[in-house]
């Protein structure tokens, strides 16, 4: 069986290792690798959007990359309890226009029992924002190629 440590049920410490393990993998803007976290039969309200599945993970997050242009995610723990973690973030993007926007954002996470995702809700608001007043001024990292 497939793993994914840390394992519920979480403590404060495992709480932030998943976090920072997602916030990781979501700035490395790989679907494979994201969609990884997640169990086969994964469900996820995303917004408006409600699907299931990691092939239609990778299929969305394909999607939103290829709109949200040199993305960059901060994520932090809000709470947690033994199989469940909320979090609150944050990220920036660009548009194909030059537009940028900042993201806030809340998710609660489920987790079965082999330490996957099986369970995704993210509640989302954009707003546009100046380049100049960008929180997150990493470098480009470029996105690996398969």
């Amino acid at each position: 069986m497939e793993t994914r440590p840390p394992l519920p049920p979480f403590t404060f410490e495992t709480s932030k290792e998943k976090v920072q393990a997602a916030e990781d993998a979501w700035n490395s803007r790989d679907p494979e690798r994201v969609a990884g976290a997640y169990t086969e039969d994964s469900q996820w309200r995303n917004r408006s959007e409600f699907f299931s599945g990691r092939d239609k993970i990778k299929e969305f997050l394909k999607r939103k990359w290829e709109k949200e242009l040199d993305y960059r995610l901060k994520k932090e723990l809000w709470s947690f309890t033994d199989n469940r973690i909320s979090v609150r973030f944050e990220y920036e993007w660009h548009d194909d226009a030059g537009f940028w926007y900042r993201s806030h954002g809340n998710e609660q996470w489920e987790f079965a029992e082999n330490g996957l995702m099986r369970r995704r809700e993210a509640s989302i608001n954009d707003v546009p924002i100046k380049e100049s007043d960008r929180k997150f001024r990493w470098e480009r990292t470029p996105v690996m190629s398969r």
